[in-house]
């Protein structure tokens, strides 16, 4: 899986770093449309974490995903056929729903393939997958020098490649046992339990909400940081693309060995603790950014870039295991797949959430922060009294599955 996680980022990162400027320029599409089109697949992809995570819990794991990964290649491919916006963003929205779905499911293999050991295996597969990333980016970049359709036609045909290459390997992954489906411990096949619903579940769904805004990192980073830089501080707009970098660099440095704090249901809920304090840090760093020459412009936003890098990794360990432990096992596809619409739906919003922060200037940033870092301790007390009623992370029963 974590050759997947490799292969499948590669290609994200071929694509993610030009599909604007491929619509732009190829598909000759106008900013308003272009906009409208990534809203509108964003808002379409929701639904595929939560649709994936269901499925997960019916069928095999490892063909839900495999199939997931062909319509993913096929909707890249159709990208190319056509220049009628319509049926753009049609395509668009079909791959956004399939790389939601494709997500959870790798979430999905790895708690049922890890076991206690899956906030490690998911530090690894983070890790992975953001060095996939930075290997499609400069591939991207590279290309990108030529300036042709041609060459914006080729990444794109490169991203649809990568999951067809997934698509391949997934069939050499084994079908991880679950105990949503029917499993057996003697020669007569025993049904299992009914599966708790999460969407009647009013503790799980605040801990989603809370989760919502937590992954706020991913705004600051792809829209926050670069629209202050350029409107409000002193630092040169070339500092944006080196912050990227820094937080690529550190993610693939750190999330591994940052992991071992949060092996456990405890150590992870506590760790929310530091966070709230990473985030206000963070805050604090941006708004100070603005207030600077050149030289302290640049090394407040170096301090904020590196604050919410932090808060991005511990985020990421705490959100693998509370994610996992707080769901029942016999409907863990469900509620990973609402878990998922929490980063579904912060990339939709979160965009607005920041430049209203940079609109109201460097108290904007600093009243972000402490909002975030409010709900970390708020996320830590909700959590609390579902955690103390059952510890799940153990090692789970290994049973034959038919």
């Amino acid at each position: 899986m974590l050759a997947i996680a490799l292969v499948d980022r590669i290609g994200s990162g071929l694509w993610a770093s030009v599909s604007v400027l491929y619509f732009t320029y190829v598909s000759d599409l106008s900013l308003a449309q272009v906009g409208t089109l990534a809203a509108a697949a964003g808002a379409i992809g929701i639904a595929g974490a939560p649709l994936g995570g269901k499925l997960a819990d019916r069928f095999p794991l490892t063909r839900i995903l495999l199939i997931v990964q062909l319509v993913r290649a096929v909707a890249s491919c159709a990208l190319l056929t056509t220049q009628n916006y319509a049926l753009l963003i049609a395509f668009s929205a079909v791959g956004g729903l399939g790389d939601r779905a494709a997500s959870i499911l790798t979430k999905l293999y790895a708690t049922r393939v890890a076991g206690p050991d899956r906030v490690r295996y998911q530090a690894f597969h983070r890790t992975v997958a953001n060095a996939g990333w930075a290997l499609g980016g400069l591939s991207a970049a590279a290309a990108l020098t030529l300036g042709t359709t041609t060459a914006y036609q080729w990444l794109l045909a490169g991203d649809a490649l990568s999951f067809v290459a997934s698509a391949l390997l997934t069939l050499r992954c084994g079908e991880p046992p679950s105990p949503s489906r029917t499993v057996v411990t003697s020669k007569h096949p025993v049904p299992a339990a009914g599966p708790a619903n999460p969407w009647r579940d009013r503790t799980y769904l605040a801990y989603v909400a809370t989760e919502t805004v937590l992954f706020l990192d991913d705004a600051v980073f792809k829209v926050g940081l670069p629209l202050w830089i350029a409107h409000a501080s002193n630092a040169p707009n070339g500092l944006a693309p080196l912050l990227m970098v820094l937080n690529n660099v550190m993610v693939v440095a750190l999330q591994v060995p940052l992991a071992r704090f949060g092996t456990t249901t405890a150590a992870a809920r506590k760790l929310l603790l530091p966070l709230s304090a990473t985030f206000a840090l963070g805050g604090v760093a941006m708004a100070l950014a603005a207030t600077g020459g050149t030289l302290t412009a640049i090394a407040l936003l170096t301090a904020a870039a590196t604050a919410f890098t932090t808060a991005e990794m511990l985020h990421a360990t705490i959100s693998w295991e509370l994610s996992v432990a707080l769901a029942p096992d016999t409907a863990q596809g469900a509620y990973l797949g609402v878990h998922g619409l929490a980063q579904s739906v912060q990339r939709t919003f979160g965009p607005l959430a920041v430049t209203a922060a940079i609109a109201t200037g460097p108290t904007g940033w600093a009243l972000f922060g402490t909002a975030v870092a409010m709900t970390c301790t708020i996320q830590h007390r909700l959590v609390r009294g579902r955690l103390t009623q059952t510890s799940l992370s153990v090692p789970p029963i290994t049973v034959s599955e038919h």
